[in-house]
């Protein structure tokens, strides 16, 4: 059961109770715009429900928005998956067995004030609404739920917060490397780098399509407007000069996959 590009149904039925999810749809999201971290790594998402249907079918619809998720089955592995993983925002059932989503949520603002949290609650559920917004949840949404709306509300979460890049629109950042597009500076770690125009073009390409592999083809056509033929090591040539300026004395960002062509990604700490 999987996403394409095309708008689909997606349905799935379980009949465990009232609170459990009887019926999702959703529509593939075509012209989404892709959320980031500041570094330009995915947006991180936990998820925690008791019931492996509901977290799966989760999992699968955030994933499917280009952001790493991770998901527990109760309160205690919860709150270590948060821990270790770092979440941009948590999607927290308040219903857990061995704590409720109100305890969950109050460890959890003591070690990550700003996360946000959205809730699922039973739909006949209104006092646990109004208890987990009290408390200081952030939204909820209530069994049965769509899949279009739980990414609409976290999408709309994590832009409030502040956890997804809002630099300008001219400034490109993978991890420690920025390109300025209006200025045309490059640094990377604060060090400025100076780049020709054509390196310059290939570095902006491969910055706007972080950790996306691009072909020889795709960067020909991009950078230099046409297909050179059988001279398609002048994309090989460009990017080894790339690497002397981008990555030479530290760890490498500009990767080669073999057979398929190029990428950047933030480097490995």
């Amino acid at each position: 059961m999987g996403f394409s590009g095309k708008s689909q149904i997606l349905e799935s039925v379980f009949s465990e109770g009232p609170d459990k999810v009887s019926a999702m749809t959703t529509t593939s999201p075509q012209g989404r715009t892709e959320l980031l971290r500041p570094d330009g790594s995915p947006v991180r998402v936990l998820v925690v429900d008791d019931e492996l249907s509901i977290t799966e079918l989760l999992s699968m619809a955030l994933r499917y928005e280009g952001w790493q998720i991770r998901s527990a089955g109760d309160g205690q592995g919860a709150l270590q998956t948060a821990r270790d993983f770092r979440p941009d925002a948590v999607v927290l059932d308040m219903m857990l067995p061995d704590m409720d989503g109100l305890a969950v949520l109050g460890r959890l603002r003591r070690e990550l004030p700003d996360v946000p949290v959205l809730f699922l609650t039973a739909k006949d559920a209104v006092e646990d609404r109004v208890a987990g917004l009290t408390a200081g949840g952030d939204d909820y949404v209530t069994k049965p739920f769509s899949l279009e709306e739980v990414v609409a509300r976290l999408r709309g979460l994590i832009r409030r917060s502040g956890a997804a890049d809002r630099r300008s629109d001219s400034v490109l950042v993978v991890g420690d490397l920025t390109l300025d597009e209006d200025s045309h500076e490059v640094a990377r770690g604060g060090d400025s780098i100076h780049l020709t125009a054509t390196e310059f073009e290939l570095l902006r390409f491969l910055m706007r399509n972080p950790r996306r592999v691009l072909s020889k083809a795709q960067i020909l056509d991009r950078v230099w407007s046409y297909d050179f033929g059988g001279q398609a090591n002048v994309v090989e040539l460009y990017i080894s000069y790339l690497r002397r300026k981008i990555d030479a004395g530290r760890e490498p960002m500009i990767h080669t996959r073999r057979g398929a062509g190029y990428l950047i990604k933030p480097a490995v700490s």
